[in-house]
């Protein structure tokens, strides 16, 4: 993707691309992301910051919100709803560092937050990418 378009890529840009990310993970993934919302923001808010021991909002790229299949019961109230959260400005920074594609970046944060979803901690999904 070229400069000037990263430079461009406003939020709904990133909403975009991860939306398209999500429509093309295999059907027998996306079968159990029926439901789950992609949303953008510029960083994280302090308090997830906080929470998660994040220091500076650029280390924060993407971040699960909700109760991973896992852990949900058929007798759960309903309660929150599934969201992946994609933070613009920490995605655009790591773009800018590494050179890489940022539909390519977008798509594994979504991807890396996706196994939240399912149960995964970090080190299993490094675990999972190590194997890959």
């Amino acid at each position: 993707m070229n400069r000037a378009f990263m430079r461009d890529a406003d939020l709904e840009t990133i909403a975009r691309l991860g939306e398209k990310a999500l429509s093309e993970i295999p059907p027998e993934l996306a079968q159990h992301c029926e439901g789950l919302v992609i949303r953008a923001a510029e960083y994280a808010d302090d308090e997830v910051l906080d929470d998660l021991g994040i220091d500076h909002p650029l280390d924060l790229l993407g971040l699960y919100h909700g109760v991973g299949l896992p852990w949900k019961s058929v007798n759960d109230p309903g309660g929150d709803q599934d969201m992946v959260w994609l933070y613009r400005q920490p995605i655009l920074d790591y773009c800018r560092e590494t050179g890489e594609d940022l539909e390519h970046v977008v798509q594994h944060v979504l991807i890396h937050e996706i196994g939240h979803h399912f149960g995964f901690s970090d080190d299993d999904m490094d675990h999972i990418e190590a194997d890959a």
